[in-house]
């Protein structure tokens, strides 16, 4: 059965961070400290999330850029902090996103999209992306002061759109984060991205794929 609510991910799900390279390559001279980056802002994040003494990812993003240029031994610029944030809101889509997007709205699937990031954020990066007329709700995880993957922020969708949380499909490139999902009693489909490994453990979803035209094609078969 096809579910009511499809809820992406919105970082790395729908749009590519490898745009970021040329900013860590210039602020802290290494492209590589990008993927490190998100991590440490990821882990960031869930201590805050564990512990109950929130964070909002924005914070997170700064915290976390100051501790991987601590140990790297760079001086960050005193701007390097705003670049970051800046270029976040600039992502560009993953090839596969605007089609397969088309082809579930077309088949009447209601789309929204669930993030860590704040409303302004995700509102400006969809908008530059050319994603902001695609979903019928943009809803962030910091409107309910709990990220994903805390189950407050699944129950989110859930309540917005006035369905049971059993209707409800994450869609995500994160294990992480479809594993909060599955634990909230949603749905899930992983989008497995070049170097996004599924995790082995615990409850599985029940799509996984290497691309968003093949989640489509399993979530309309």
């Amino acid at each position: 059965m096809r579910p009511l609510v499809i809820a992406f991910d919105v970082n790395e799900t729908l749009l590519d961070l490898r745009v970021l390279d040329d900013v860590f390559l210039d602020a802290l001279g290494d492209a590589a400290l990008r993927p490190q980056w998100f991590a440490q802002m990821l882990q960031v994040a869930f201590v805050g999330a564990i512990t109950d003494r929130y964070v909002d990812f924005s914070t997170a993003q700064a915290s976390a850029l100051r501790m991987v240029a601590d140990r790297a031994g760079v001086a960050l610029s005193e701007d390097a902090s705003a670049r970051v944030a800046a270029a976040m809101r600039e992502l560009p889509a993953h090839d596969d996103v605007a089609g397969a997007v088309a082809r579930l709205r077309e088949a009447g699937l209601r789309l929204v999209t669930l993030t860590n990031s704040p409303l302004d954020v995700v509102s400006a990066q969809l908008r530059h992306a050319g994603l902001d007329a695609s979903f019928e709700a943009v809803l962030s995880a910091d409107e309910v002061r709990a990220l994903k993957p805390r189950r407050e922020a699944y129950e989110l969708v859930a309540r917005r759109s006035q369905v049971a949380l059993g209707e409800v499909m994450l869609v995500a490139a994160h294990s992480w984060d479809v594993a909060g999902a599955l634990a909230a009693g949603c749905r899930a489909a992983f989008v497995a991205r070049p170097s996004m490994p599924l995790n082995p453990l615990g409850e599985q979803p029940e799509i996984v794929a290497p691309d968003l035209e093949r989640v489509a094609d399993a979530i309309l078969a």
